[in-house]
């Protein structure tokens, strides 16, 4: 059976490859150049396929790369809002993409390097949690759908990223000390404020609001800052404050004192479901148990969905949450299993 995998030069997907050769699969590569800035991992991608002796495609997603990612990246920010680009990077282009690819090259699965599991229900594939909580990566994933799970295979699901790295290096591979790439792909300086400002413009200053309620001096334009921030504001209130909501439309930036930053509960629009009918019990007035992740990083959370006549939803949680931001995606999870997930429109501080 032929399947093709998403190469980026790196080491999960250079393992991964050789694990499914062990398995016995036709393995085929594709590195997908994004933008740019991806010319490194091009060039990255091309070693390791010469490494591990597979076929390699490039797919230059360039122009739909920055339609569907880079637009809703700078417009998020420009509107007070925190991104999620990888989530909507995945759905959109990435697993697009590699879904063409594949049937264009006449393979019948696709693979990548995530560290997230797949398990199949009644014919229904499950997306559910690595087998590594540290290295999970289920949340990058929560907005695929069955037409692309059911094709889809994880073979990192129960690695450790150590033993991840012990493979390559005993394959000889040069990715195998490659380190993890934190910065925001397409921005490989991380200066996310100055590339929207070079592309689109910069924002207006405008007010800081203090906790009583009096502007306090003046930010930089709202694209510099998100909800939940503590550094780098430039005012000096004789104690910690953090961003508690940027306003658009008043162009004000809101504060309130260190402590006050936890939320019982946050409003959601743009839901998708991962596990199809999972949510339909959370239009009951009980709502559904769940646990949530409110970004990537976060932990679990216990919580209660509750879908909303207008089609949207209230994630209630038993503890307080710090500061979720508007624009991030909460994903919902029972068992392990990821049901599905919303972004975040407002936080509901306590």
């Amino acid at each position: 059976m032929k399947v093709l995998v998403a190469v980026s030069g790196g080491v999960d997907s250079a393992v991964s490859v050789h694990l499914l050769k062990e398995a016995g699969y036709e393995v085929m590569g594709v590195v997908m150049k994004m933008s740019p800035a991806h010319d490194a991992t091009v060039e990255d991608a091309r070693r390791a396929a010469l490494q591990l002796d597979i076929p390699l495609t490039v797919a230059d997603c360039t122009g739909r790369f920055d339609r569907e990612v880079v637009s809703y990246f700078m417009n998020e920010y420009r509107s007070g809002r925190t991104p999620s680009p990888c989530v909507v990077c995945n759905p959109l282009v990435k697993f697009r993409v590699l879904a063409e690819e594949a049937d264009r090259l006449g393979c019948e699965k696709v693979a990548t390097g995530h560290y997230a599991g797949l398990r199949q229900q009644d014919g229904i594939t499950l997306l559910t949690r690595g087998e590594d909580p540290a290295r999970d990566q289920s949340y990058m994933l929560a907005r695929l759908t069955q037409p692309v799970l059911s094709r889809l295979l994880l073979p990192l699901s129960t690695l450790s990223k150590d033993r991840v790295r012990e493979i390559a290096a005993g394959l000889g591979l040069s990715c195998a000390a490659k380190p993890d790439s934190q910065e925001i792909c397409f921005i490989p300086d991380g200066d996310y404020a100055a590339y929207i400002e070079g592309r689109a413009g910069s924002c207006p200053p405008g007010d800081f609001i203090s906790p009583e309620g009096r502007p306090c001096g003046q930010h930089r334009g709202i694209l510099h800052y998100t909800v939940g921030q503590r550094k780098k504001l430039g005012i000096a209130l004789g104690r910690p404050v953090f961003i508690r909501e940027i306003d658009p439309v008043s162009n004000r930036i809101y504060l309130a004192d260190a402590g006050q930053e936890y939320a019982g509960s946050c409003t959601l629009s743009g839901l998708s479901e991962t596990f199809p009918g999972s949510l339909s019990g959370a239009a009951l007035p009980e709502g559904m148990a769940v646990e949530a992740k409110i970004r990537s990083r976060a932990p679990l959370a216990a919580a209660t969905l509750t879908l909303t006549p207008d089609g949207q939803a209230r994630l209630a949680f038993e503890t307080p949450q710090r500061a979720p931001a508007p624009g991030q995606l909460a994903v919902f999870y029972r068992d392990g299993v990821v049901l599905g997930g919303g972004f975040i429109d407002r936080a509901e501080f306590l």
